[in-house]
């Protein structure tokens, strides 16, 4: 009977080790989409990690060890970047609703632009770099006319709460003379994501660039920076295929090269965040009980969409499976339909519904495949007080635990009890009915 492996490192002994539910990252995994993506595409293409796909401080410092840049969306993926020795000058700070507190760090820390996706917040950059007496390395995020179809996700091209709108350049005015302390200098333009067809990465790449020049032109300033966003994506369901890498970048090659040779200083920057992460992570979870209710057989394990809502299809129409797999016994044919849960108290903790598994008995190990991305980040971590997992990298076939598993007294540190018994005794006053209330 085989069993599910790391590095060569038996899934049972992490789970002995580390205890269950618990997130596996397999670092060879990380370095060999990152590397093979990278070998592929024209050298003036840079890749940006972006942490909000796995924004564990050691997944980005692996990442950055083979070249990888930083994309952040937050203050805590800012310092995260920088602690995993991102340097400021390959980091760029995205998102719709940057605090004062956010851009003040971006400023301070001399990053290498702010992203900026609103008139307004363009107007609260150009005051906090006038208070320091400084100039903003600003880049402007459109949101194009255009649509490309083929993402799981669009983000442009839609009325959308990102970047301003293609339509609206024209009547901004002078955006150069009016803010003095903002130094307009690239575009950024993010069409979708989970995108599994090189035909629509490369035609969104195109149509990106030559919208680039024209805003830079119809605005009046040096194209610095082109963010052309990524959204690749990896296969989860049935039907589905991963992107070719090799494909994609002859594909990408004669587009940017040709704006190379033209724009020679400017960046161009694709973002990766799922496909660098995803293919490396297992959400492993132990088997806690069996049951049959109504002819359904259920696999209620100690791990569920608490920490990884993903796998239920959060924002897909149809709820489709992740691959699972029974892990401790990886060589058994599934044989039986079962419906596999989590401890939660709520019918929506299904990690997956309907699937073949070798016959599943308490204790087992099963495996939720390609979960490197968007697991706890995007989860309920919180609900009913489980707080997030613990998380192991395995690198060169030494295991590294990067993540503590939370404990109630995590939990509890931030909360403050107060003695409301002694208020309520000295005020002496009864505490009002409901149908005093309702006279």
């Amino acid at each position: 009977m085989s069993e599910f492996e790391i590095q060569g490192t038996p899934v049972s002994e992490l789970a002995a080790e580390y205890g269950t539910p618990l997130f596996v990252y397999d670092g060879d995994v990380l370095i060999g989409q990152y590397d093979g993506l990278r070998g592929r595409l024209h050298p003036k293409l840079e890749i940006f990690f972006s942490l909000k796909a796995n924004p564990n401080v050691s997944v980005c410092a692996l990442l950055r060890s083979r070249g990888a840049r930083a994309e952040v969306s937050s203050l805590t993926e800012l310092v995260t970047a920088i602690r995993a020795g991102v340097p400021p000058e390959h980091i760029v700070f995205v998102g719709p609703g940057k605090s004062v507190e956010e851009l003040t760090a971006c400023l301070d820390g001399d990053i290498f632009a702010i992203v900026c996706e609103s008139l307004g917040e363009l107007e609260t950059i150009d005051r906090l770099a006038r208070l320091r007496g400084t100039v903003a390395r600003v880049a402007l995020r459109i949101n194009p006319a255009f649509a490309v179809k083929g993402s799981g996700l669009t983000m442009g091209g839609k009325p959308r709460q990102f970047g301003i709108d293609e339509a609206q350049l024209d009547g901004l005015g002078d955006l150069v003379r009016r803010f003095a302390n903002v130094r307009l200098m690239g575009v950024h333009v993010y069409m979708g994501t989970r995108i599994l067809s090189e035909d629509v990465v490369i035609e969104n790449t195109r149509r990106i660039l030559d919208l680039a020049r024209d805003v830079s032109a119809r605005l009046n300033f040096p194209l610095e920076l082109v963010d052309i966003g990524g959204g690749l994506g990896v296969a989860y369901f049935d039907g589905e295929r991963d992107i070719d890498p090799a494909v994609l970048a002859a594909g990408l090659e004669p587009i940017i090269a040709e704006f190379a040779a033209a724009q020679p200083d400017t960046r161009l920057v694709m973002e990766l965040g799922r496909y660098l992460t995803a293919l490396a992570g297992t959400y492993v979870v132990r088997v806690r009980y069996v049951k049959t209710s109504m002819g359904q057989r259920f696999a209620v394990t100690d791990g569920g969409t608490h920490h990884h809502m993903a796998a239920v299809g959060i924002g897909s129409f149809v709820k489709r499976n992740f691959p699972v797999r029974a892990l401790d016994r990886a060589g058994e044919e599934p044989s039986e339909g079962w419906t596999v849960t989590g401890p939660l108290c709520t019918p929506n903790d299904t990690l997956a519904k309907d699937i073949s598994l070798p016959p599943v008995r308490p204790g087992d190990l099963l495996g939720v495949l390609r979960s490197g991305a968007y697991g706890p980040s995007a989860s309920p971590v919180l609900f009913l007080g489980h707080g997030a997992p613990a998380e192991i990298l395995v690198h060169h076939g030494q295991c590294y635990r990067i993540r503590d598993r939370d404990r109630p007294e995590d939990l509890l540190r931030p909360q403050h009890l107060h003695d409301f018994s002694a208020l309520a005794a000295a005020s002496a006053r009864p505490i009002p009915t409901i149908e005093g209330i309702q006279r």
